[in-house]
């Protein structure tokens, strides 16, 4: 396998920025609400994305920066991450999060991965706008791990995807793999394999001489 794309929120990580940011505006429990709806199925993920946007408009730099450093990797993350980069495998993150939070958690481990695809919380220099830029509002998975794969002279074949909520089904259902990170349920059925735990995860792309 040429190429691991992960999601972040509920896979690499099992923070969830939205909830995170918005638990600084006191409106976390209509965020989780938004996102359990939208990872079922029920809602479409951009309008989701907006909605939650939408509800963090005014939300001050600092206390967006104050949620992102609360943004932490699951327990084994960081050395799956580290396994593939030493075999040369080349790791991405595909998420409709938002960078800032992604790079954050990173960091913080002192891991690194090489391409991230995420979306943005735009600014006016204090605080939030409410608004929500970026390639995966509207864009979808399956477009993006096509593309990194063609920038890498790689067949879509030659990937894993590894994701847990509905805005994974595309990137799953084009990957040469699918793995499912303790999927919801609408999720379960497309995935090749389903594991719970990174030592898990580990062992199923040991086999696929991922790792």
């Amino acid at each position: 396998m040429k190429i691991v794309a992960f999601d972040f929120d509920g896979t690499l990580s099992d923070s969830e920025m939205t909830v995170l940011l918005g638990e600084r505006m006191g409106v976390a429990e209509e965020m989780a609400d938004i996102t359990a709806r939208a990872m079922n199925d029920e809602i479409s993920y951009a309008r989701s994305l907006r909605d939650r946007a939408a509800l963090l408009e005014g939300l001050s730099l600092e206390r967006a920066e104050e949620a992102y450093s609360q943004v932490v990797l699951r327990p084994g993350a960081a050395d799956v991450l580290a396994a593939l980069a030493e075999k040369g495998t080349h790791v991405a993150i595909l998420t409709g999060g938002f960078e800032r939070g992604v790079r954050a958690a990173l960091d913080r481990e002192g891991v690194s991965v090489d391409t991230i695809i995420a979306n943005r919380l735009p600014d006016d220099g204090e605080a939030l706008t409410g608004d929500v830029e970026g390639p995966l509002v509207e864009g979808t998975k399956d477009d993006a791990l096509e593309r990194l794969a063609a920038d890498r002279g790689a067949d879509v074949v030659n990937t894993v995807a590894v994701g847990d909520g509905a805005n994974d089904l595309p990137m799953l259902e084009v990957a040469g793999l699918a793995v499912g990170f303790d999927p919801k349920p609408a999720v379960a059925p497309a995935c090749d394999t389903i594991v719970s735990h990174m030592d898990e995860l580990r062992e199923v792309l040991a086999t696929r001489n991922a790792i």
